[in-house]
């Protein structure tokens, strides 16, 4: 039995799509002709190679004629495909890192705000919040990295501040 992942409608079809990929990916960079991989229905043919080729998995090869028919021309995987077959994510994965930098000065102000509202007393808020203020490059940075691993090794709260972001995402 053949996983289709839109049950409704039983066309796309994840087995016939990995299929499609992987022989394509066994010829790479040639063309090659993937209306003839796989034991599927033309209209789940047709809807699967277009639906990766939509996601730029494969270049386009299936076009659709006002009188219902249907032709497919030579199709090639493309570097996408190839990166989503890849176990490591291939080289999307390592181009597409988002690296994330934070100033100085945003930092410190992160780090004040949750000061000036903890439970402490005003006089031990004011003293914290002036050596903050004091605080250049590399103890920064340290005090960084300690806030981070403090709070992975609160790990009970740093997973629920995670649950929290991936079910209702702050952006």
């Amino acid at each position: 039995h053949r996983k289709n992942i839109n049950e409704p409608y039983m066309k796309l079809d994840r087995e016939f799509q990995k299929e499609v990929l992987l022989v394509l990916a066994g010829i790479y960079p040639r063309l090659g002709h993937a209306e003839q991989v796989g034991d599927v229905p033309d209209d789940v043919r047709a809807a699967n190679l277009f639906y990766l080729a939509e996601h730029g998995l494969i270049t386009t090869c299936v076009s659709f004629y006002a009188d219902n028919t249907v032709r497919y021309q030579p199709t090639r995987i493309t570097k996408d495909g190839m990166d989503f077959l890849a176990s490591d994510g291939g080289l999307s994965a390592v181009l597409g890192v988002v690296t994330i930098k934070l100033h100085e000065d945003t930092l410190l102000e992160l780090i004040g705000r949750r000061i000036e509202t903890s439970d402490l007393a005003q006089t031990d808020k004011k003293r914290l919040l002036d050596q903050l203020r004091g605080l250049r490059g590399e103890t920064i940075k340290h005090l960084t990295l300690k806030l981070v691993d403090a709070g992975l090794a609160n790990w009970p709260a740093a997973l629920q501040a995670i649950e929290t972001f991936l079910v209702r995402p702050a952006y």
